[in-house]
């Protein structure tokens, strides 16, 4: 006797889980929680066995009978329905963990987690213009994509996209970027090759360029009286005149805190997490410097940072502040940077006499003997006491230029360029 529809409202649940057969194997079971749930019984290959078709009333009398139909044909076919259903379910769980392994092996994605594992090791500069690089050249084009689908014609195309703007060493650093996160995508074993190697001779070579530095002693007196007369930021001033006294690099300038200064010990220490090389750095300070630190202190002593943003004491000055000081006060970019007094003081006193080696080690060079970098860990106290001389030595040198007389001065510069013993 076939089932009915009044006959399946007016089924109870009872004490024990029992049957309303349809025929033809299909059947309801009534469960006793109340639950009611269309089987089909069937054999293959001489096994019985029972397939679940759903549940009642989301599958109507109509659909399970529509559904048991189905299920025979697929036996009558050589097809066990039951094994089809588990394929089936086992295709769509396949299918979710490919899109989930999809989503996180997306070129933003891997090159967000090589940021995030190797940004520690980088300045806190460096690592901001990396990720700023990524986010505006390479992740907008070809970000959601996985890496492994990405051909080396797909990533030339991003790369002409920044040389068609005319920022070609852009596009050169875009793309060392990017053979460092596919060598770290090969390493997880989420892509094949590091395809960037397929590019190399794609972009035009980029021009070389040098900061613009002022390294005449001459015009090393001029741009110091320009500063001691510069009318803008007290604060910029102060930072422009402790710059060619200490020459680190504009980022570890401004970013300078209070507390990395020892007055006591004459010292300056930055800590490591700002140094380019990721090892601590030490400034030994010159009676000069101090000068002007005790000037500052006046100024800014109630903040964390020796230069703080004219917006906010809880941020340093932004990396633009010297620069516009510099072009405030007459200076092209080509003429003179925030970075050109490094030039400044490592070509005036390797003319001076002093040793290459101290003046690297003062300039927080990384040591290109790889060998005696690794075992000399403690650079920042390597040739202190000599360092601490040069210092000095070299604010002394700086003070006479911008006190002698002119006639005087030209003498004497044109004679520093000349000798090769360290100032007398």
């Amino acid at each position: 006797m076939k089932l009915t529809d009044t006959a399946i409202k007016k089924a109870q649940p009872r004490e024990k889980q029992y049957r309303l057969p349809d025929g033809n194997g299909l059947f309801m079971v009534i469960r006793p929680a109340g639950g009611k749930l269309w089987q089909l019984r069937y054999r293959f290959e001489d096994k019985e066995k029972t397939f679940s078709l759903g549940q009642y009333p989301v599958i109507t009398l109509l659909d399970a009978r529509q559904r048991a139909l189905d299920a025979r044909r697929l036996i009558a076919n050589g097809t066990d329905p039951s094994a089809q259903k588990q394929e089936q379910k086992q295709q769509r769980k396949d299918d979710f963990h490919q899109q989930e392994k999809d989503e996180t092996e997306t070129v933003e994605a891997i090159a967000r987690e090589w940021f995030e594992r190797f940004s520690d090791q980088w300045s806190e500069s460096h690592a901001v213009r990396i990720i700023r690089r990524l986010e505006r050249d390479l992740f907008p084009w070809i970000g959601k994509s996985p890496i492994a689908s990405i051909k080396p014609a797909d990533l030339l195309k991003v790369l002409r996209r920044v040389e068609l703007r005319g920022a070609i060493e852009t596009a050169h650093r875009l793309a060392q970027n990017c053979s460092q996160v596919w060598r770290y995508a090969v390493a997880t074993d989420r892509a094949e090759s590091d395809i960037t190697v397929s590019l190399r001779g794609a972009l035009p070579p980029a021009k070389e360029r040098h900061l613009g530095a002022i390294t005449d002693p001459l015009a090393i007196a001029t741009l110091l009286a320009n500063i001691d007369e510069y009318k803008g930021s007290p604060v910029v001033r102060l930072a422009l005149k402790l710059a060619p006294l200490v020459f680190v690099r504009p980022g570890e300038l401004r970013q300078a805190e209070w507390a990395e200064i020892n007055l006591d010990s004459s010292t300056w220490t930055i800590p490591a997490g700002r140094m380019k090389s990721r090892r601590p750095h030490v400034v030994p300070l010159s009676v000069q410097s101090i000068a002007i630190l005790n000037d500052l202190k006046s100024l800014t002593g109630d903040s964390k940072y020796l230069f703080p943003s004219p917006r906010s004491k809880t941020r340093c000055i932004s990396d633009m502040a010297l620069l516009a000081g510099l072009r405030r006060i007459g200076y092209t970019k080509e003429e003179m940077t925030a970075h050109g007094f490094r030039a400044m003081a490592s070509t005036n006193l390797e003319h001076l006499g002093y040793d290459i080696r101290t003046i690297e080690i003062q300039l927080a060079h990384a040591d290109k003997d790889a060998v005696r970098a690794a075992y000399k860990r403690e650079t920042h106290l390597l040739r202190l006491p000599e360092r601490r001389e040069m210092m000095q030595k070299w604010a002394d040198w700086l003070d006479s230029l911008a006190n002698q007389p002119p006639d005087t001065q030209i003498l004497q510069t044109r004679r520093a360029l000349l000798i090769s013993h360290s100032i007398a």
